[in-house]
């Protein structure tokens, strides 16, 4: 069991929670992930490690209730566990100095695209973050990236802080106007991911996406989360999460992303009729 230590609401329905997990926190890297379980007959779920203290043995987690088990997830408190947490997964990302790197995050990805900010910065690299959010009510984690990039740019879809639109426009933008750009790590839904890579292709700018395809036991044995990647099956929990943006076939990814998309909802459904009990 996994005790939740503290926890905070960021955004409505988005929430970090603060795990007592020392083992993990001493080895997790920026990239990497855990996978934990609410219960014994619970879904397994990936989420990254948003922050560690290694010498407090915490780990913090955001996660945005959008199904059964992040719902359930999200009914926890302050002092309850958490059935099982098993981490780091993953292979850590790559990280030196570039030189200049755009970030670019879209919604609750932020807390992904976060620790690796952080890092690249502290390894010596220029940060331009973009960060995106369907409207300012969801946006997170503006202060924490601001700490950490010399530039930030805000996006929402709906116009309601900073730039209407995508955070791909601005990427977009900075490439039109000249700007020198070593390198963009671009986190996100898939089509986000998808359209920043077209727009850095013909520019070979090093573009680096993280996937989030399903998954299952997350140690490579089941083969659910496959990728294909410069057209070799790749595996999202141990080959990535991380890769070339250039050379992922992001069609094939969102497409499986989206099979179970009717018993997910079907699912949730039973879920918040019984809770309605």
């Amino acid at each position: 069991m996994y005790q939740i230590l503290a926890e905070r609401e960021l955004a409505p329905n988005i929430k970090q929670f603060m795990i007592d997990a020392p083992l993990i926190a001493r080895k997790c890297m920026p990239g990497q992930f855990i996978v934990l379980r609410t219960s014994d007959k619970g879904e397994r779920i990936p989420l990254t490690v948003f922050e560690r203290d290694p010498k407090e043995g915490t780990i913090a987690i955001i996660f945005q209730e959008v199904g059964k088990t992040t719902k359930e997830l999200g009914r926890l408190r302050t002092g309850e566990t958490i059935q099982d947490v098993v981490g780091p997964l993953g292979t850590p990302s790559e990280i030196r100095n570039y030189g200049q790197v755009v970030a670019a995050a879209g919604g609750t990805a932020a807390a992904v695209a976060y620790p690796e900010i952080k890092a690249l910065r502290l390894a010596g690299n220029r940060l331009i973050t973009i960060l995106g959010a369907r409207s300012k009510d969801l946006l997170i984690l503006e202060e924490e990236m601001k700490r950490y990039s010399n530039e930030l740019y805000i996006t929402t879809d709906d116009g309601s802080k900073g730039h209407h639109g995508f955070v791909t426009d601005i990427l977009r933008k900075l490439i039109a106007d000249g700007k020198k750009i070593d390198m963009v790590l671009a986190i996100g839904p898939a089509m986000m991911m998808k359209v920043a890579s077209e727009i850095t292709r013909p520019f070979r700018i090093k573009t680096i996406v993280s996937v989030n395809p399903i998954m299952l036991d997350a140690t490579g044995m089941c083969g659910v989360c496959r990728v294909r990647v410069n057209n070799e099956m790749k595996l999202g929990c141990v080959d990535g999460p991380e890769f070339d943006g250039h050379q992922v076939d992001f069609d094939q990814l969102i497409a499986r992303q989206n099979m179970y998309t009717e018993k997910e909802k079907e699912s949730f459904h039973i879920y918040e009729s019984k809770m309605k009990k």
